[in-house]
């Protein structure tokens, strides 16, 4: 495990979201097409870092609270190179952990590498229109569930949005493990 940080290096706030065609645990393909009208936040991750695992929950508490103005989408990018990360066990985390969210195999991880995802978890929001609002962490309690945390970035840039309000909370980099490139 490298410890590494999100970077703003492929997308900037305004940018529009790249277009993406993935298989989900549903074993539908998504593409980004579907969500058209609706906010979206996409969350680089994987079923073994031991700084996503804590988010699981609050990933699920996200999607069933603003369900209405947001569609949450977890993106696998280590699939294709570490074995606890393959589909059969994006499946099977999805089922344990009851993800509420839509959780999609990038195992080519070119969807990683259009959006510029470094680290797990990598938090990108978008607004209706697909426009990046906000890059950075979910808060400041890095492997540990939400409820430990003295901050709340990502929620209150959700807030901010669904309330048609600008997006002006900083933007603190994610941390976690490095995506496992191949």
């Amino acid at each position: 495990m490298v410890l590494t940080y999100s970077k703003d290096t492929m997308l900037k706030k305004g940018d529009s979201a790249p277009e993406f065609s993935l298989k989900g645990t549903d074993d539908k393909e998504h593409v980004l097409s579907e969500f058209g009208g609706k906010n979206l936040l996409i969350v680089f991750m994987c079923n073994h870092c031991p700084y996503v695992q804590p988010k699981f929950s609050f990933m699920n508490e996200l999607q069933e609270k603003y369900k209405e103005n947001l569609q949450v989408i977890g993106i696998n990018t280590n699939s294709a190179v570490v074995d606890e990360d393959d589909f059969e066990s994006m499946k099977e985390y999805s089922e344990k952990f009851k993800f509420k969210f839509l959780y999609l195999d990038d195992n080519t991880q070119e969807t990683a590498k259009k959006y510029g995802a470094e680290c797990t978890p990598d938090p990108f929001l978008f607004d209706s229109k697909h426009k990046l609002v906000f890059h950075g962490r979910f808060d400041d309690a890095h492997m540990q569930a939400h409820w430990k945390a003295k901050t709340n970035e990502l929620e209150t840039a959700i807030q901010q949005l669904v309330a048609g309000k600008e997006v002006t909370i900083k933007e603190e980099p994610s941390c976690g493990c490095n995506v496992k490139w191949k």
